[in-house]
């Protein structure tokens, strides 16, 4: 039988590049362990002429970022006929932004914290809305310029206002809520398990605590009642299904149940293209739900396809 010949994405342009470089590295070598022939690609501009040269049979799409999760790769793949991973131009673009991300949310019941669209001018100048909240860029992943403006903060951020400040100009602020850092992983039409992840202290999930080896810790299965447990396996996967996804996701979460908490869980976003790093959440929810590293890989590279 023929090998399947695919062209692992990486690399990029986005401010992603360094992760989708390790998470495309990481899947490349699984991908040749499982028997596929594999081609690595870091993704220019001249990425079309490359994929046409290379006519591979799957594309596996391991970029992150704008440009690589947002549906333009996704429409360049379809452009060109070439089956591709993770999920379609739609889906990818409703996801990556977090504005259209909580609209399609909010239509099937997922419970989401208050937010409201500021100018990053408007932001800088007055509270949005009264702290604790969270500052986010529309379509940036890995906490990227993610800012926490604490309850007793006196002033709204000015970091905002730096002359190089490298997100877009439109931003989120979202009412934060306390509690633990929850993650579910979906598998095609599975939710695969429930992951806290602990950072220590009041340090947030950021860049760091993604990607840096003892930047944070997995607890799965997370140690959490039993019914919040399913309800956030059940929200996850309805998140996966109303923004039309396809292959894995994964759904972030807050929960709110310490000592002195209000039992408030709150859906914070999507991420259509999960990290494949070895510090990476998915691959470990799919070896808990039974998935070893090349069956997780062989799995999303069969099934790849175009009109996703």
């Amino acid at each position: 039988m023929t090998r399947k010949h695919v062209a692992v994405l990486m690399g990029g342009w986005s401010s992603e590049r360094e992760v989708s470089l390790s998470s495309g590295k990481a899947c490349a070598e699984g991908l040749r362990n499982a028997g596929y022939k594999v081609t690595e690609v870091d993704v220019d501009r001249k990425i079309s002429s490359v994929l046409r040269h290379l006519n591979p049979d799957v594309a596996f799409n391991a970029l992150h970022g704008p440009y690589g999760e947002d549906g333009l790769i996704q429409g360049v793949l379809e452009y060109l006929h070439i089956p591709y991973t993770h999920s379609g131009v739609l889906a990818s673009a409703l996801a990556m932004d977090k504005i259209k991300a909580k609209k399609m949310a909010k239509t099937v019941g997922i419970p989401l914290a208050e937010s409201v669209i500021v100018t990053r001018e408007q932001a800088a100048r007055e509270h949005p809305m009264k702290p604790p909240y969270v500052i986010k860029p529309v379509a940036e992943g890995s906490s990227y310029g993610v800012i926490i403006v604490r309850e007793d903060a006196p002033n709204p951020p000015q970091e905002l206002m730096r002359d190089d400040w490298p997100y877009s100009e439109y931003l989120m602020a979202e009412r934060f809520v306390s509690g633990r850092e929850l993650t579910c992983s979906v598998m095609g039409d599975v939710a695969l398990g429930v992951t806290e992840i602990q950072t220590g202290g009041e340090k947030f999930y950021d860049y760091d605590a993604k990607y840096m080896p003892g930047g944070s810790k997995h607890i799965i299965p997370a140690e959490i009642k039993p019914n919040i447990y399913q309800k956030i396996m059940t929200l996850a996967l309805k998140a996966h299904e109303v923004m039309g996804c396809r292959g894995v996701t994964r759904s972030d979460f807050r929960l709110d149940d310490g000592l002195m908490g209000t039992g408030e869980l709150v859906w914070l976003e999507i991420n259509t293209q999960p990290g494949m790093t070895p510090t990476s959440l998915l691959p470990e929810q799919a070896e808990f739900a039974g998935h070893n590293w090349e069956e997780l890989l062989s799995w999303i590279v069969e099934d790849a396809s175009c009109n996703r």
